[in-house]
């Protein structure tokens, strides 16, 4: 008997939502804080977006491969 997988493009959207979302949302909340004065807490917000997509793309990107 052979099971069919079917379609994964819902898996590859989720991948993608995982690898870039929290990014996203780090450097829109890194840029509000930027420019209402709190330019300190809004360099950190972008500078763990930075981080949290060069880890993410490392490890699902390994995924992908």
């Amino acid at each position: 008997m052979i099971l069919e997988v079917g379609n994964l493009d819902g898996l590859v959207v989720l991948i993608f939502l995982i690898m870039f979302g929290p990014a996203l949302l780090f450097i829109i909340i890194g840029a509000i804080l930027f420019y209402n004065k709190k330019k300190k807490a809004g360099k950190v917000f972008m500078i763990l977006a930075g981080v949290y997509c060069l880890i993410s793309l490392g490890i699902c990107g390994s995924m992908m491969v």
